[in-house]
């Protein structure tokens, strides 16, 4: 026998009816309170597929490799005196979580899983405070002088440091990632933005799932 509780609240009347397990209106809320079909995942991450994230992982994965190489090429030649850049090792940090994220975005586009959409949000939520980061690192570095070339009590200055062609040439290299930064920036907040919202798809659709209207007995 299934005991039902009226209770009145508020000017509303709110009906519990509870029923054994082997009641078969038990067999039929929980197949229906179950996980979304694949066809419903199916459907929110084909929304997560608006923002091109095969496109956005292409863009993350190249800047990440330009970040590594130009990573390699200012370490070794910047051994005795490393700049901020290279001191802070931003290269290497975001450079691998960009290969990260870029890969993760586009094998996004090839399968349709929905934790493939939250981990893409997760690591992309990264990207966007590294590429904050970096730009701080290589602003910073701008406005300082070339490494070597402080401003020190008896201390004589090499000749190259006279030279503002140098200054010239870091400084170029600071803001090319900078706008590289930029860039990732922007393609992180689209992935997120979009992910954000596959996710949300989804968590409303198992809401809506879950509760169940039990036939008339």
């Amino acid at each position: 026998m299934a005991a039902t509780t009226v209770t009145d609240s508020g000017g509303m009347r709110i009906i519990t009816e509870v029923i054994p397990a082997t009641d078969p209106r038990a067999a039929q809320l929980a197949s229906s309170s179950g996980p979304p079909t694949p066809a419903v995942s199916s459907f929110q991450v084909k929304g997560f597929r608006r923002a091109q994230p095969k496109a956005l992982g292409t863009i993350h994965i190249f800047t990440g490799i330009i970040h590594v190489c130009f990573g390699i090429i200012l370490t070794a030649s910047q051994y005795s005196s490393p700049s901020l850049p290279v001191v802070s090792g931003v290269l290497f940090w975001l450079g691998l979580l960009l290969l990260v994220s870029g890969s993760l975005l586009v094998e996004s586009e090839k399968r349709d899983s929905i934790l493939l959409v939250k981990t893409c949000c997760i690591v992309n939520m990264g990207v966007i405070l590294s590429t904050l980061v970096a730009t701080l690192v290589h602003t910073t570095a701008i406005t300082r002088n070339i490494p070597g070339c402080e401003n020190k009590p008896y201390y004589l200055k090499p000749d190259w440091c006279f030279d503002a062609e140098n200054k010239m040439v870091s400084n170029g290299l600071d803001s090319i990632f900078i706008i590289f930064s930029l860039l990732e920036f922007c393609a992180a907040v689209a992935a997120l933005a979009f992910g954000y919202d596959a996710i949300k798809q989804h968590d409303y659709t198992r809401m809506v799932r879950g509760p169940c209207c039990l036939p008339e007995p």
